[in-house]
């Protein structure tokens, strides 16, 4: 502080012009970027001006356009928006949200839910299932464990008029140009007459049905599998897991194979070997003294092909060796954790209630904040660890193993205090 005043008069005299000055501010109102009622003004502009040339030209009638954004204004509670005025910024959430483990992601209510609706319905659809794996190559449990995450099951509500979130994203996100792909794709999908403009709800997102399909991987994806002439991934079963299916075929799901096994990993094998660009044929990693958990050895066509470790909390949990079926789900969602759910949750409802062999250990207090200022540390010294966005993905996992075993620290390639500080 500059200077401190003497005496109990003084105090109270700050005190008072305090107050003072407290309540002229709260009578003043805040400053603010823009108005909603200016920013609508600017959305409606934006519509009138901007959007509407580019729909009109790709076939758009006025008529389903305007019904589209009847009413519509920006929904300024979505995430990732930046308003008028405002310069683009890393969401407090996301720099200070707590780091938690992996094994958070599967605890045993969502995985119970998964598997037990999975199984419920595996044998409600049975024809239908063993039609879609003849004719695309994945398996029912896969399909079945995907619909029951992304919708449970089709019971999930969509909360969102899909025009207004799209359209506020494509006026104000952070990722314009793709929701305004997304945004032209939804009003095709009107205009052509594949869904009513009542029906078109979403997620926050913009996610679609009961697959949670954007409306470009609808218009890609979607397959009406019932045979009554429309794809409906709104009301229909066999379109809703034909979908799901198409959508992983499309990305290059390979008929035959798993998406992968969980191993015991000796203590002699690096884990940063992990990730797709360091694959190598299962009956090598086999050769290393990799053995699948519960003694079974590899089956034959899998160990002559190429598979990957892959380790989502280092040497503080489970290991697996997966195939390219494992990237293949993360094309659904781009998370480790997420195809490993979908993956364990798929062989739970085909065969058995099988937890995970490996336990998943404890995690430092850490926030994203300090994973991020760890991988700009290692960064300086020459790693790729996929950038420094406080999220611990395979790179900067195998980054941690290297660093630490260069420097004498046991391998655990996964973030803690110790190397945290070391990088500071």
């Amino acid at each position: 502080m500059a200077g401190r005043p003497e005496g109990g008069a003084k105090r109270r005299n700050l005190r008072s012009l305090a107050a003072v000055f407290l309540v002229a501010l709260m009578a003043v109102p805040l400053a603010a970027p823009a108005s909603a009622a200016r920013i609508d003004d600017q959305f409606q502009a934006w519509l009138a001006k901007d959007l509407w040339p580019e729909a009109k030209a790709k076939g758009i009638s006025k008529a389903t356009f305007d019904a589209a954004f009847d009413g519509v204004s920006p929904n300024l509670k979505l995430p990732d928006l930046v308003l008028p005025g405002e310069k683009p910024k890393t969401p407090k959430k996301q720099h200070q949200a707590e780091f938690g483990s992996p094994g958070n992601y599967f605890s045993e209510k969502t995985l119970g839910a998964v598997t037990a609706g999975g199984r419920t319905r595996a044998g409600a659809n049975a024809k239908t299932l063993a039609a879609i794996e003849k004719r695309f190559g994945v398996p029912a449990g896969v399909v079945l464990a995907i619909w029951g995450r992304e919708s449970g099951f089709g019971a999930a509500k969509m909360p969102y008029d899909a025009f207004e979130v799209l359209g506020t994203k494509a006026f104000l996100a952070t990722r314009k140009d793709m929701f305004r792909k997304e945004l032209l794709a939804g009003l095709e999908m009107v205009e052509r007459g594949l869904v009513s403009r009542k029906a078109m709800r979403s997620s926050w997102a913009g996610a679609l049905g009961q697959p949670q399909f954007l409306p470009t991987s609808f218009l890609q994806h979607a397959v009406d599998f019932d045979g009554d002439g429309r794809a409906d991934i709104w009301n229909s079963t066999p379109d809703t897991l034909a979908s799901i299916a198409n959508y992983l075929v499309h990305y290059g799901w390979v008929k035959g194979r798993d998406w992968g096994f969980e191993v015991t990993l000796p203590d002699n094998v690096s884990c940063a070997l992990e990730g797709p660009d360091q694959g190598k044929k299962i009956a090598d990693w086999a050769a290393m003294g990799i053995t699948r958990v519960g003694g079974k050895p590899f089956p034959p066509n899998e160990a002559r092909a190429e598979g990957f470790l892959m380790m989502p909390a280092g040497r503080n949990g489970p290991a697996f060796i997966v195939t390219p079926n494992f990237y293949v789900l993360k094309e659904y969602n781009e998370s480790d954790v997420y195809a490993l759910f979908i993956g364990h949750g798929a062989d739970r409802i085909a065969s058995s209630d099988r937890r995970f062999a490996g336990s998943w250990g404890k995690v430092d207090g850490l926030y994203r904040s300090d994973i991020a200022s760890m991988q700009r540390g290692l960064e300086k010294l020459g790693y790729d660890v996929g950038g420094a966005d406080g999220l611990p993905g395979f790179k900067t996992r195998r980054s941690i193993g290297d660093w630490q075993a260069k420097n004498g620290w046991a391998a655990t390639c996964f973030p803690d205090k110790g190397i945290v500080e070391a990088m500071r």
